[in-house]
C-alpha cells in the first residue's frame, strides 16, 4: 500500500481514536435506532474528526482477524522529528485501564508512544506504539441470530503484539507486497511467533515502522441501551474535585461579598433619598435617582430586545426541565439519543413561554404589532441554527459520511419547528399580549434627559466586555465534573451572570446613563463572545484538524453553541436587571 510518511503520521496519532458503526457518535434526532448485524456483515470503521469511513481497517461482524497489516513507511529526518515531538507532547487516543481495586475503567485516551531506555543505557529513546488490538463486544438476539455493538476496546503496543510477553519489531521476507507480505515475525496462518527480539519499536531515520493490527470479537451480557454506561464511569483522579470544589467555593464567597455591598449600598442611597426635605434638595442631588423620569423609556429597537429576551427563555426553560428530569433520573447522558430528542422536544415545547415573554415585554414597550414579534420569536433563532446546520450537513453529505443527518431526520425537524414550535410561539405571543401591561413604578418623561459625559471606563464596549469575563471563567474543567457539579454549576452560572449586570447597571444609573436595556443583556451576554475566542484558540493551539471540512464543522457548531449561551446568559442578566430596576425605584420617594 503506497501511503506518505506525513498521512502515516497522521495515522499513528490518530488510530486508535476509531469506533464502529454500532458506536458511531454522529447525529441522533429525533431518535436512535440499534443496528442489527449477522455473521460476517461488513463493519465500517470510522474515524472520530469526521466520522468518516477508514479503508486501513476491515472488520466482519464474529470473524476474528490476526496481524493485519495496515501499511508501511519509511522514516526521514523530518517524520522522525514529528513522531518524537508527538510522543514528547504524549498525544494520545483511547485505551482502558485498570484502578487500584482491579476494576477496569476507560481512558478517552492512550499515548501515541513512549519514552524509554534499554537495559544497560542511559540514552533515551522514543517508541511507537506500531500495532493496535481491537476488541468488539456484542450482544447476540438468540431467536434472530443477530448482534448489535454493545462496547470495544483498544490495546496499543510497540511491538507486534504476537506474544504480549515479547517485545517483537515487525520484519518480513522477500519483496514488499503490501498486505500479501508475508511477516516473519508474525505469522497469522500459524498464529505463533517465528521469531522475536528484546526491542520495541524505536522511531529511527531511516528505519521501516509497520503499522499492524488485529480484532477479536466477544460476546457480552451489555444491553445495547446500557452501552455507554461503562464508558460513562470516572475515577477521582480524572474528576479534579478539590479545584472544581474550591472555585465553586470562592465565586459563591465572592458573589455573596457582591451581594452584601450592593444591599448595603443601596439601602443607604434609598435612605438618604427619602430623607430629603425639599424639591431644591432633590435638585441638588445626583445618581440613579435623577434619571427616574426616563429609566424606564423605551430602548431604540425594543422589537428585537423582545425577540432575543424570549429566545432566551426559551433556552432557560428547555436547560430547567432538563436538569429537573436528570435529578429524578428520567434522563442520563448514557442514552445520548434519548437526552437530545427530550432537548428538543423541551425546546420545541418552551416556545409557549418564549412567545409569553416577548409579547409581555414588547407591550410593556407600547408595542401593537404582536404578530410581528411572534413570528421574528418563532423564526430568528431557529431559522439562523437551521441554516447553519444543514449548510454543515451538506458539507458531511459530500463526504460521504454516515454521521449526517439523514434527509428523513432533517424533514421531521421542520415538521416540529412548523408543526408544533411555531404555533405555540404565537398561542404564547397572543397570551402574553392580552395580558395587562406591565406597570412601571416611576412615570416617563415626555422629553429625554441628556446624557452626561461619560467617563472612559464606562463606556458601552468596554463595561460590556469586562462583564462577560467571569461568565465565561465559569466554564473549565465542565467535562470532568460529576452531574451533581454541573447543576451547582449552572446555579452559579445564574447568579454570576445576574450579580454581574446588576452590578454594572448600578454603576451605569449612578453616572446618569439610563440605556441600560440593551447593555443588561449583553453585559453578562458578552461572555459568548470569550467562548468563541476560546474556542479558536483551543483549534489552533491543541488540536490536529487539517482537513477543511472538519474545521468548518468544528466552528460551525462552535458558533451554535456560542449563539445559544449569548441568548441564555443575556437572558439571565436582563431580567436581573429588569427586577432589580423596578425594585429600586419603586423603593424611593418621587415628587412630581
Amino acid at each position: 500500500m503506497a501511503i506518505s510518511p506525513v498521512a502515516a503520521t497522521a495515522l499513528a496519532i490518530a488510530l486508535a481514536a476509531l469506533c464502529l458503526a454500532g458506536l458511531d457518535a454522529g447525529f441522533y434526532l429525533p431518535g436512535v435506532a440499534p443496528n442489527n448485524f449477522d455473521k460476517k456483515d461488513p463493519l465500517q470503521v470510522k474515524s472520530t474528526v469526521l466520522k468518516i469511513s477508514v479503508k486501513f481497517f476491515v472488520f466482519e461482524m464474529r470473524e476474528p482477524q490476526m496481524r493485519q497489516i495496515v501499511c508501511k513507511i519509511s522514516v526521514g529526518e523530518k517524520e522522525a522529528k514529528i513522531l518524537k515531538e508527538k510522543i514528547e507532547d504524549e498525544y494520545f487516543v483511547p485505551i482502558k485501564r485498570m484502578d487500584q481495586e482491579g476494576a477496569y475503567f476507560y481512558q478517552h485516551v492512550f499515548h501515541v508512544g513512549a519514552k524509554g531506555q534499554y537495559a544497560r543505557s542511559k540514552d533515551e529513546k522514543s517508541f511507537i506504539h506500531n500495532h493496535l488490538s481491537f476488541t468488539v463486544k456484542y450482544h447476540r438476539d438468540a431467536q434472530r441470530d443477530v448482534s448489535r455493538i454493545v462496547a470495544f476496546e483498544v490495546k496499543p503496543y510497540s511491538y507486534a503484539a504476537c506474544d504480549l510477553l515479547n517485545n517483537v519489531k515487525h520484519e518480513y521476507e522477500g519483496q514488499w507486497n503490501d498486505k500479501k507480505t508475508r511477516l516473519t515475525t508474525c505469522d497469522p496462518h500459524a498464529k505463533h511467533i517465528i521469531t522475536s527480539s528484546d526491542s520495541p519499536q524505536e522511531v529511527e531515520v531511516g528505519k521501516d515502522i509497520i503499522f499492524t493490527y488485529d480484532v477479536d470479537f466477544k460476546e457480552s451480557d451489555i444491553k445495547w441501551a446500557s452501552r455507554w454506561d461503562t464508558y460513562l464511569l470516572m475515577t477521582d483522579d480524572q474528576i479534579h474535585w478539590f479545584s472544581i470544589v474550591n472555585s465553586l467555593m470562592i465565586i459563591l464567597f465572592l458573589s455573596g461579598m457582591v451581594a452584601m455591598i450592593m444591599l448595603r449600598t443601596l439601602y443607604r442611597d434609598i435612605s438618604k433619598y427619602n430623607q430629603l426635605g425639599t424639591q431644591e434638595e432633590a435638585q441638588e442631588e445626583t445618581g440613579w435617582k435623577l434619571v427616574h423620569g426616563d429609566v424606564f423609556r423605551p430602548p431604540s429597537n425594543s422589537d428585537w430586545l423582545c425577540v432575543y429576551v424570549g429566545t432566551g427563555v426559551q433556552f432557560f426553560g428547555m436547560l430547567l426541565v432538563t436538569m429537573v428530569f436528570a435529578v429524578l433520573g428520567f434522563l442520563s447522558p448514557s442514552n445520548r439519543g434519548g437526552l437530545m430528542t427530550a432537548m428538543l422536544l423541551l425546546w420545541v415545547f418552551m416556545g409557549l413561554l418564549a412567545g409569553y415573554s416577548s409579547s409581555s415585554l414588547y407591550k410593556l414597550f407600547k408595542g401593537a404589532e404582536w404578530k410581528n414579534i411572534a413570528l421574528r420569536t418563532a423564526f430568528t433563532f431557529p431559522g439562523s441554527v437551521f441554516a447553519i446546520f444543514f449548510f454543515l450537513n451538506s458539507l458531511i453529505w459530500g463526504q460521504k459520511s454516515s454521521g449526517a443527518v439523514p434527509f428523513t431526520t432533517m424533514f421531521a425537524l421542520v415538521l416540529l419547528w412548523f408543526g408544533i414550535s411555531v404555533p405555540l410561539v404565537f398561542v404564547g405571543s397572543f397570551l402574553g399580549f392580552k395580558k395587562p401591561a406591565i406597570e412601571d413604578p416611576v412615570k416617563t418623561n415626555k422629553i429625554p434627559r441628556q446624557i452626561p459625559e461619560q467617563a472612559w471606563y464606562m463606556n458601552p464596549i468596554f463595561s460590556i466586555l469586562i462583564g462577560g469575563i467571569l461568565p465565561f471563567a465559569l466554564y473549565p474543567d465542565l467535562h470532568l465534573a460529576a452531574p451533581v457539579l454541573l447543576h451547582l454549576w449552572v446555579l452559579i452560572l445564574v447568579i454570576t451572570c445576574a450579580e454581574i449586570s446588576i452590578v454594572l447597571c448600578y454603576f451605569q444609573l449612578c453616572s446618569e446613563d439610563y440605556l441600560w436595556w440593551w447593555r443588561s443583556y449583553l453585559t453578562s451576554g458578552s461572555s459568548a463572545i470569550y467562548l468563541f475566542l476560546y474556542a479558536t484558540f483551543y483549534f489552533f493551539t491543541k488540536l490536529e484538524i487539517t482537513k477543511f471540512v472538519s474545521a468548518v464543522l468544528y466552528f460551525g457548531y462552535m458558533l451554535i453553541a456560542s449563539y445559544a449561551f449569548f441568548a441564555l446568559t443575556g437572558t439571565i442578566g436582563f431580567y436581573a436587571c429588569f427586577l432589580f430596576t423596578r425594585l429600586m425605584y419603586s423603593s424611593v420617594k418621587i415628587e412630581y
